[in-house]
């Protein structure tokens, strides 16, 4: 099933994660955001949320109270899709693929999406969880590319040294790297012993990688300042809400159109 859906959910996620980037990084210069704020939301709504944040953070050098209120926003904005798009799925008259596509595409956490899924369906769960992963296996593109263009267009001043390569692997979020190298190695140990046997291990693995989920929200949240709220004003809630709405509409066309005959076997 993995392999059937991962060419229309690399598809989706290409065009989903470029389109919606770029439409929340010009809004956000049209009103005005600085742009390391504007680089933590564009990678929030379009990505995988407050682990896209994290990223984007390191990236471009953000500061600790931009990246606090980026995520207090993804939470805010997650909530209510977990509800509402199943319901609208059942409305509009969706099937369960196209149904999981949608909400895997345009809902900003991982968390956030299982549970949707789970409301929706065993085989809108299984769509979803295909397209989400896929999305966030990609925040290693983006990070790449913000790297290169803060340090390289944005901060770099005329006469400056052109910056190296240590100075792009200092920015660089290094918990991408563990993503994917836990994704690889948990693949290759359920395949080696067996998911009857691996999947205990694994169970383990889940439970820890909660606690420090937990910890790691704490600590974001720690961080977080009403004043900063009051001092951002409006337009980073207006950018987010615009770019979350630009989002839901686009996801529903590519899901639409990628996973209408798609069947989960």
């Amino acid at each position: 099933m993995i392999v059937t859906a991962a060419g229309p959910a690399i598809v989706q996620g290409i065009v989903l994660i470029s389109a919606v980037f770029l439409f929340t990084w010009w809004l956000g210069g049209r009103l005005g955001l600085d742009d390391r704020l504007r680089a933590l939301l564009s990678a929030a709504v379009s990505i995988c949320g407050v682990s896209a944040a994290i990223a984007a953070a390191g990236a471009v050098q953000a500061r600790r109270e931009q990246l606090a209120y980026s995520a207090s926003l993804v939470i805010a904005f997650a909530l209510p899709p977990i509800f509402v798009l199943p319901a609208l799925a059942s409305a509009l008259g969706l099937s369960p693929e196209v149904a999981g596509a949608w909400i895997g595409g345009n809902i900003d956490t991982t968390a956030a999406v299982i549970a949707a899924g789970t409301l929706a369906g065993k085989n809108a769960l299984a769509v979803a969880t295909i397209v989400k992963v896929t999305q966030n296996a990609l925040i290693g593109v983006v990070v790449v590319a913000l790297t290169a263009w803060f340090a390289f267009r944005v901060e770099r001043r005329p006469g400056a040294e052109r910056p190296g390569a240590g100075e792009l692997w200092r920015r660089f979020a290094k918990f991408v790297l563990g993503f994917l190298s836990a994704s690889v190695v948990t693949t290759w140990y359920l395949t080696t012993v067996g998911a009857a046997e691996g999947k205990a291990v694994v169970g383990v693995a889940n439970d820890l990688r909660t606690w420090f989920l937990i910890l790691a929200f704490v600590s974001i949240g720690l961080e977080f300042r009403v004043a900063s709220l009051r001092e951002a004003g409006w337009r980073p809630v207006a950018v987010f809400a615009a770019a979350t709405l630009a989002n839901v509409l686009l996801a529903l066309g590519l899901a639409t159109v990628l996973f209408s005959g798609f069947t989960v076997t």
